[in-house]
């Protein structure tokens, strides 16, 4: 049995927000290494927090 959908939409809690974004921001990085080294792809990310931080990963 499949599981449910979860609606998409804004968290309100800032710091509820902020753990979230850490979590699937450590997912997206790790989904990125993933793809780098199954497809010998070069990958680069950027991705800017709320708060305007900066996080980056690159392959090579």
């Amino acid at each position: 049995m499949a599981r449910e959908r979860r609606e998409i939409k804004r968290i309100e809690r800032s710091a509820a927000r902020q753990v979230t974004f850490s979590k699937r921001r450590r997912g997206l990085f790790k989904k990125a290494e993933e793809l780098s080294v199954l497809c010998d792809a070069d990958v680069a990310l950027i991705v800017f927090s709320s708060t305007g931080k900066l996080s980056q990963f690159a392959s090579s």
